[in-house]
């Protein structure tokens, strides 16, 4: 496997372009081969020699334009059922390690770096998916900024503690997955009514942060993006930041959200048994795909009570035609979501807001069954 050209300040965009699209193939491939060594000597090299700035500037290439991409693919690969889940692990492992060895090679050209503050970077309690959060823990240092950097689900009342610790000039929440939406929103006013100021980020907040806008977070859509937001300064909160959610999302006053939560057990339970009626392959089911199914379910209704939270049906279209493409990859008829709406809706059939998502989703659905994905 050939080793690109060390990339240097007088090389020109498509040079740097080139090297960068031969250096990511070939940290794919160490990916998938599960080539750890080769991988960080890649990074490594990709990182090179020189001043201080240069030095800075390539770890952060590094980290923005070869790693990030690769674990992108990663995502990618697993959802078209062309990777393993074993596969994604260790690709994901990895990629972490990868990001180490930058943070390693950057570290002594940081030794003189003014900061100018401290922020904390955690990842929402529930939330696995922390390379996101370490990808802007590491652009940041890189930067200059001291991070406090406490991994994947923290819960909130840890997060607290260590707010009252370690002194900070802002929390960055991460989260990737819309379904902890509600554990974030509390995570952010929880943050903010001990006087701290929180920037969100992630896909879970939705297009342009939509959902973090919402919250009253502050949000940006990359680690540069979080470095521009806390260079213009966070306004610090007052003591009248404590509030309940209803005051940033006042439908929750209709107690939907919170009924359909209660009772996420029952609809799973009762849409198990509407499925199988109406969808006679689930009978010959082995033990194993009835569990998986009972949890596709679950994971349904828990998209649909997200989406009732934050009053937006495309949250859970979205996360329905997603569904269907999974799917359709692995080799089960998006069809087979049909029975599960029509299930819901039933037993939902006086919640004005779910039965609308529901019925946005039927037709997202039917939209791809017209174009051959069902």
């Amino acid at each position: 496997m050939t080793t690109a050209a060390p990339m240097t300040p007088e090389a020109t965009t498509d040079e740097v372009a080139a090297s960068d699209d031969e250096l990511r193939e070939q940290l794919w491939q160490a990916a998938m081969a599960c080539d750890e060594t080769h991988a960080v000597a890649l990074v490594r090299h990709a990182v090179g020699a020189g001043s201080a700035r240069d030095v800075l500037a390539a770890a952060e290439r590094t980290l923005l334009r070869l790693i990030a991409p690769v674990q992108e693919r990663v995502g990618i690969q697993w959802a078209a059922n062309a990777i393993t889940v074993a596969q994604e692990h260790a690709a994901t492992a990895l990629n972490e390690r990868c990001v180490s060895a930058v943070a390693d090679a950057a570290a002594s050209a940081l030794a003189d770096t003014d900061t100018p503050g401290r922020v904390t970077v955690a990842c929402v309690d529930g939330e696995w998916h922390a390379l996101p959060a370490r990808l802007v823990t590491e652009v940041l240092r890189l930067r200059g900024w001291r991070v406090d950097y406490l991994g994947a689900q923290v819960p909130t009342e840890h997060l607290i503690a260590h707010l009252h610790q370690r002194p900070t000039d802002a929390v960055l929440l991460s989260s990737s997955i819309p379904a902890h939406l509600p554990t974030a929103h509390t995570a952010i006013s929880t943050c903010q009514a001990a006087g701290v100021p929180v920037m969100a980020g992630g896909a879970a907040f939705g297009p342009r942060g939509r959902y973090a806008h919402q919250m009253q977070a502050a949000w940006a859509p990359d680690a540069p993006g979080a470095h521009r937001v806390l260079m213009q300064g966070l306004e610090r909160p007052t003591a009248a930041a404590a509030r309940l959610p209803d005051l940033d999302l006042p439908h929750l006053k209709d107690q939907e959200y919170t009924l359909v939560r209660q009772t996420k057990r029952q609809l799973v339970k009762q849409a198990l048994l509407d499925v199988e009626a109406a969808f006679p392959p689930l009978r010959s089911y082995s033990e194993y795909q009835r569990e998986r199914t009972a949890e596709d379910i679950d994971h349904i209704v828990t998209y649909l009570a997200t989406a009732v939270y934050v009053d937006d049906a495309d949250l859970f279209t979205t996360f329905l035609t997603w569904t269907a493409d999974i799917l359709q990859a692995r080799g089960v008829p998006p069809r087979s979501l049909l029975p599960v709406l029509d299930s819901l809706e039933h037993q939902l059939i006086d919640f004005p807001r779910a039965t609308g998502a529901l019925a946005a989703a039927r037709t997202a659905l039917s939209a791809c069954a017209l174009g051959g994905t069902a």
